[in-house]
């Protein structure tokens, strides 16, 4: 991938193309994004979106990896009180629907097994690190950090865009959302609890 923009009229289409290419791969993936419609949605033109991305592959990894990172920093983890993580993961995954159909469609077009990305180790080490401490510590259940990571991950996705029984809205009544919240809160703290 090129350098990012200098200018503010460079950078601002950069942030135009990231912004209407996100939608694009979520809602058709990787093989079915088109970059005719990017371009046109976002007022600029192939050669400056190549410019920046390279190809269409380069700029779906800027919007997927940024989306892998953004969710790390928005919803760190707390491994002392890993029932919250999954909450607030839930908030964020209502949110921003579009980085889970990301993923999805990582998943399906790209790695049908195993870690989603290549470099899991840069993106998890803290994460695993904070539950070995927190089992260390007798706050969390024994096993493989790992394990105990994903699954509180996929509790935290059960009302999600990849829920194969019932995807959640943000206009659904808020109501709906602290009864679900309450009910994962319980079950993940159940879930990891040291007996």
């Amino acid at each position: 991938m090129a350098d990012q923009p200098l200018t503010a009229r460079g950078a601002a289409t950069y942030q135009r193309i990231l912004d209407v290419a996100t939608q694009e791969f979520a809602r058709y993936g990787i093989a079915g994004a088109r970059i005719e419609r990017i371009v046109a949605a976002a007022r600029t033109n192939k050669a400056q979106l190549y410019a920046y991305f390279g190809n269409k592959e380069g700029l779906f990894n800027a919007i997927f990896f940024a989306s892998l990172e953004r969710i790390v920093n928005v919803v760190p983890i707390d491994a002392a009180d890993l029932a919250d993580w999954a909450v607030r993961l839930y908030d964020e995954y209502l949110r921003r629907p579009d980085l889970i159909r990301l993923a999805t469609w990582a998943r399906l077009e790209r790695r049908p097994t195993g870690h989603l990305v290549a470099e899991h180790d840069r993106l998890d080490d803290h994460k695993l690190r904070a539950i070995a401490e927190a089992q260390a510590a007798g706050r969390v259940r024994q096993g493989d950090p790992f394990d105990l990571m994903a699954l509180v991950i996929a509790m935290s996705m059960a009302w999600s865009p990849v829920s194969n029984v019932y995807a959640a809205s943000d206009e659904e009544p808020p109501a709906v959302h602290e009864r679900r919240r309450e009910l994962l809160r319980e079950c993940v703290l159940r879930a990891v609890a040291n007996d």
